[in-house]
């Protein structure tokens, strides 16, 4: 590759102009670095002379190739759906009092609204080859970055430990139906320990060093473990719903399997209440993604790869699930939603480990992408030259067992709580994000200037944070959070506004911070031309 960069870009150009022919930004001849860049030695991060080791290493700088095709997009999605919370997710819509055309609206709906955000939100990442938390520098300032990196940190540590959980459970049914002696081991009553079971901390235990053992080995194995867990779910899928479809006959398949279906304006309430779910649902992964499509060959492979993996496969998994669910009824007598306990109830023990360790591996494939890395580029991101993307990921890791995330998923208003918390804080990130770099700066970023602590930097700002970004957030959040914490018993009808605090704080975020950058001296310099100098009004300490 040959290297058409000068030592320092001169000019603010748009992205895609520093991007032509392929070169990264950052990328100088010869650079003889030891790239970890994620544990991946092709593609990994160059580190340009000048860039400040206070915010830089090779995982966090920008990336030397980016090898994802679309296929490699499309898996990662298929292994964010095909997991056990995507399974139950998909099939609840079901249960709203929707008939199975207003499900499938709203599915569709909500799966859009995400294939849109999810565009949005990886372009930046992907035309600069930085992370999540590195774009973010252009708009919260070098060091305000670190603001959205630990509030996005601390709650994938929080989902992390819940999917281990959720796998682990999996596990567990295997190992008592293979053998049948450890069900006592089970107990909690008998043999347990801060809530859980001796045989649950023995499998939570197998799948945490799996996944870490996954997660150390580097970005590449891991792209390859996501290749395989998205297919191998369709095909016990499929095969699940030949089984079942062999034991009631095609005439019991059906996509009505809700109670009394609603009308009027309570239809509409519920199905705007179905498409905010959805979006909820990917609210986490929407956010981090720019973490991954930062490895896309192109934009447009990236684009691609997002519409085969949200609009086409959540539909076809939506309805994979949902014929699966229906059958349950004829063929074991009473409605089934979660998929282990299908599996469990075949009169195959070949099947059911076969089945049971498919969402296992499911479930570990979108906890490593959703809930692993992203972690690991947050916290490396506080501290670049002590905390390797590695040594993230463990702290993560470390984490999630310290909350004890079992006590938490069996507290249903814990649950709740932690969803509509979740999307009442990403969704200010997320307008901010968006605002700054498609309403404020036009899609341009010097990303040299991502990596300096210079005071002539453009993403100083003042004493590398920029107010509007801060205030912003702050705002959208708090707002949000406000339904979320009102109890029905003062206002009535707070737990259905609750439900939108993702689309609430977004919109508050965007709206909030493009009104304020719009008159911040702060933003405003570093919106200057690179060959302007750095005007002093904008570091004297001004209010925004």
């Amino acid at each position: 590759m040959t290297d058409t960069a000068a030592p320092k870009q001169s000019t603010a150009q748009p992205l895609a102009a520093t991007r032509a022919g392929g070169l990264p930004p950052g990328s100088t001849p010869g650079h003889n670095d030891l790239v970890e860049a994620a544990g991946a030695p092709i593609g990994g991060g160059l580190i340009k002379p000048g860039y400040d080791p206070r915010l830089t290493n090779e995982d966090l700088a920008p990336l030397k190739k980016q090898t994802w095709g679309a296929y490699n997009i499309f898996a990662f999605w298929m292994s964010d759906v095909h997991s056990v919370g995507g399974y139950i997710t998909a099939g609840s819509l079901f249960f709203l009092g929707l008939s199975p055309w207003e499900v499938l609206f709203a599915l569709l709906a909500g799966i859009t609204i995400v294939n849109i955000f999810c565009n949005l939100v990886a372009k930046p990442s992907q035309l600069t080859g930085v992370p999540y938390p590195v774009i973010c520098r252009s708009v919260f300032g070098v060091r305000g970055a670190n603001v959205p990196a630990v509030i996005r940190g601390l709650i994938a540590v929080a989902w992390y430990g819940i999917q281990t959980y959720l796998a682990s459970l999996a596990l567990t049914v295997v190992l008592i139906k293979l053998f049948p002696s450890l069900a006592k081991y089970n107990v909690t009553a008998d043999y347990g320990f801060l809530g859980l079971p001796l045989l649950g901390w023995v499998t939570f235990a197998i799948l945490w060093v799996l996944q870490a053992a996954i997660f150390w080995t580097g970005m590449e194995t891991i792209r390859k473990f996501i290749d395989f867990c998205g297919p191998a779910v369709y095909i016990v899928m499929f095969c699940l719903l030949g089984y079942l479809i062999h034991k009631a006959g095609w005439s019991k398949l059906t996509l009505d399997i809700g109670s009394v279906h609603k009308g009027g304006w309570e239809a509409v309430s519920v199905t705007l209440g179905a498409i905010a779910l959805v979006v909820s649902y990917f609210s986490g992964p929407m956010l981090n993604f720019g973490d991954f499509a930062r490895y896309g060959k192109s934009f447009s492979a990236v684009k691609k790869g997002n519409f085969l993996g949200l609009p086409v496969n959540f539909l076809l998994f939506s309805l994979l699930v949902v014929f699966t669910t229906s059958l349950t009824i004829p063929v074991f007598g009473t409605l089934t939603t979660d998929p282990i306990e299908t599996v469990a109830k075949i009169d195959s023990t070949f099947a059911i480990v076969l089945g049971a360790l498919t969402f296992v591996i499911a479930t570990m494939g979108i906890n490593i992408v959703a809930n692993f890395i992203s972690p690991a580029f947050d916290f490396s991101h506080v501290s670049p030259q002590r905390i390797s993307w590695r040594m993230g990921g463990m702290i993560a890791a470390v984490g999630s067992v310290l909350i004890t995330p079992w006590n938490l998923y069996n507290s249903p208003e814990v649950i709740k709580y932690t969803l509509e918390t979740l999307g009442a804080f990403i969704g200010p990130l997320f307008g901010v994000l968006i605002a700054d770099f498609y309403l404020v700066r036009k899609q341009r970023v010097v990303v040299d200037d991502l990596f300096t602590l210079s005071e002539r930097g453009r993403y100083f700002y003042r004493n590398g944070v920029n107010p509007p970004a801060v205030i912003a957030t702050a705002v959208g959040a708090i707002v949000a959070m406000i339904p979320v914490l009102t109890p029905e018993s003062l206002v009535s009808w707070m737990p259905t506004a609750a439900q939108y605090s993702w689309f609430v704080g977004m919109a508050l975020g965007l709206s909030v911070y493009y009104l304020l950058a719009a008159r911040s001296r702060f933003t405003d310099g570093s919106l200057r031309p690179a060959e302007d100098p750095l005007m002093e009004s904008a570091l004297d300490g001004s209010a925004v």
